[in-house]
């Protein structure tokens, strides 16, 4: 069967986008301009923006025109941490540490080490956990307002996997999901693994409506990337419109012990229909993996842990039984909590004036940027400075991606906070003049 007349079009302006003959940012000829360079027919032009866009070698914007996307910043959409450099300074991925964390660990291990249960922790364990462990979570869950038994307590090796075990025991190939515009990149590339519709939504009745949506992944308390936190109201309105149209909400908590006094999570409103799903990777530390599941129907998410890890490890989850009972938990969240707030300030300070985004004891700050700055620009000079950073498009789940940046600021040493977002904004302002 033969290609396609424009296929040959595609192919050989792929090449040279992949080549580099057009500077990251480069407005592309118009769909018309380009029909009449290549001689093709208008429609035609518009297929072979299309197919480009879809390789993710350009970017398409609504009464702007095409432009020639970053290609190093799109490899597994941004998310994996070998995309950043070591000599980099991070501002894309959060892993927030506080001084003594690692002499807390080797603490710890040597209790464990000394204790009399170190023989049984090398065995297999139930597959959502040692029921002491997790009568452990209900209780650290219930300072957030979630007030469960042990047994709808699920253990799993991080949010993402706990994430995954939701998603495989609640959906199939072909559901459809609604998701806010802008939504966690991780929960993106689950759905895509799965086959997966998401589809993004301001008006979740709507939506419903139009489209047989079978849950909504929201993340209610501190969203990522926005930094954001749904009012009371807004989470009744949610829970209705899930109860009226029968959906399963998946709530997303995975930095929600960053906020004091929120709203009551959506599980505690509706827990007949919420799985919610946390971990101690951000408020203790990123290596160690264990995760929890909360869900009234917890057998279904169980039979797919089996499935998946069998159980998480009881090592660490031993360790992390004995900091929850002990209270290093709680202090780690308070002094996280305090760190965050010192780092937003700082934030606030360098980029006063610009329209930022976020709260205020957030680890992570949306920054729109102004025409005619472009995030794919931005990134690559910043890149080029040793900075990395994060743009709209990783966590966009509509076709038409705005012109931001997200920059993660647990990462970086306090000392370098300040001078890393300097050069930030110096850089914003100066695509902003081009």
């Amino acid at each position: 069967m033969r290609a396609p007349r424009y296929k040959p079009v595609v192919d050989r302006l792929a090449a040279e986008l992949r080549a580099g003959r057009w500077p990251v940012g480069t407005r592309l000829p118009t769909h018309r301009g380009l029909a009449a360079r290549e001689g093709i027919a208008l429609v035609t032009a518009t297929r072979v923006y299309a197919e480009l866009e879809a390789m993710g070698l350009v970017t398409g914007e609504q009464g702007r025109g095409t432009f020639v996307r970053d290609t190093a910043l799109l490899a597994g959409q941004g998310i994996d941490p070998q995309l950043v450099a070591s000599d980099a300074v991070d501002l894309q991925f959060n892993y927030p540490a506080l001084p003594g964390q690692a002499d807390l660990l080797r603490h710890g291990l040597r209790d464990l080490a000394a204790g009399g249960e170190l023989e049984s922790l090398l065995h297999y364990q139930p597959h959502a956990g040692r029921l002491e462990d997790r009568a452990a979570i209900a209780r650290h869950v219930s300072k957030r307002g979630l007030r469960v038994d042990a047994g709808n307590v699920l253990i799993v090796s991080g949010a993402q996997h706990g994430l995954a075990v939701t998603a495989m025991a609640s959906l199939r190939r072909g559901d459809v999901v609604a998701v806010d515009p802008l939504t966690y990149t991780g929960f993106k590339v689950l759905a895509h693994t799965l086959g997966l519709e998401l589809v993004a939504t301001n008006d979740l009745d709507e939506l419903c409506r139009r489209r047989p949506i079978k849950a909504v992944y929201t993340m209610p308390t501190l969203h990522n990337p926005l930094g954001t936190v749904l009012p009371l109201k807004a989470r009744k309105k949610l829970v209705a419109t899930a109860r009226r149209h029968d959906l399963l909400i998946i709530e997303d908590a995975a930095y929600a012990y960053l906020v004091e006094d929120a709203p009551p999570p959506l599980a505690a409103l509706a827990p007949e229909r919420t799985v919610y799903v946390s971990s101690l990777s951000k408020s203790v530390a990123t290596g160690l993996r264990v995760g929890f599941v909360v869900a009234e129907q917890a057998s279904p998410i169980e039979q797919v842990i089996r499935a998946t890890t069998w159980n998480t490890p009881a090592l660490t989850v031993a360790l992390v039984r004995r900091w929850l009972e002990d209270g290093t938990v709680d202090r780690l969240e308070a002094h996280k909590r305090t760190d965050a707030h010192m780092r937003q300030a700082i934030a606030r300070d360098v980029f006063a004036g610009l329209p930022v985004v976020g709260h205020t004891a957030s680890y992570f700050l949306w920054l729109p940027l102004a025409e005619p700055a472009r995030a794919d620009r931005v990134a690559a000079a910043l890149a080029r400075r040793r900075i990395s950073v994060a743009t709209a498009s990783q966590f966009a789940t509509t076709t038409v991606v705005p012109q931001a940046l997200r920059l993660a600021l647990g990462s970086v040493p306090v000392p370098d906070v300040r001078r890393t977002l300097e050069t930030v904004r110096s850089v914003v302002e100066a695509d902003s003049h081009r």
